[in-house]
């Protein structure tokens, strides 16, 4: 089983110690999962009693080479990208039936970093992903305690294969007028084909903000 670790957008050490990544090199990886395998199903047996000298001279053909290579399980040597939806990165609250007036902000959310962990073994990739924002008041705003609606989607080749909203609690204890929040999903675990576009996409479902 290959542990893969790659920090891209990766998240502080204070906030989010789930998800220390270490960088780890495709061909370092790809070496590592390949060095156990025998090269010796690409060449012809050697005659009972043959020499060593008409083994060294063996060489598979490209239909032998090509056969063996289809036997082969695809293998994923990186990480699916974690990124955020663009157009949902900030939760503005206004209040039930409130227009967009300024000052009848209650509060707004913002997700600040987004990270991932993966796992790759037996043909499937298990990731553990994460985010950590910020809640601030507005005008209008007295909440000591909020819930955000913060979606989680992968996606192969823009199908979703995993999607899930959480409502994450954040408490506000005054005078202050913010707070933090962290969210971290364990254990999705995603078949892995080979050469399909995988990506991790997080943001916040502004349909459903809370007071």
């Amino acid at each position: 089983m290959l542990r893969l670790k790659l920090a891209r957008g990766s998240l502080s050490l204070r906030v989010l110690p789930q998800l220390m990544l270490v960088r780890l090199s495709a061909a370092t990886v790809l070496a590592l999962a390949l060095s156990a395998c025998s090269m010796g199903g690409l060449l012809p047996t050697a005659p009972a009693g043959g020499g060593s000298q008409q083994l060294a001279n063996a060489t598979a053909t490209p239909d032998e080479m090509a056969q063996q290579a289809n036997m082969l399980p695809a293998i994923a040597t990186e990480c699916p990208p974690i990124k955020v939806r663009p157009g949902f990165e900030t939760l503005y609250f206004y209040g039930q039936g409130k227009a967009r007036n300024p000052q009848d902000l209650q509060y707004q959310a913002v997700i600040d970093k987004q990270s991932r962990n993966c796992v790759v073994s037996n043909g499937l990739i298990t990731v553990e992903m994460g985010v950590a924002g910020r809640l601030m008041l507005g005008p209008s705003g007295n909440q000591t305690n909020v819930e955000l609606p913060l979606n989680f989607t992968v996606q192969r080749d823009g199908t979703s294969l995993f999607s899930e909203t959480y409502e994450i609690p954040v408490a506000i204890t005054p005078p202050s007028q913010a707070s933090e929040f962290v969210k971290v999903v364990p254990n999705v675990s995603i078949p892995y084909i080979g050469g399909e576009d995988l990506v991790i996409w997080v943001g916040f479902d502004s349909g459903k903000g809370k007071g």
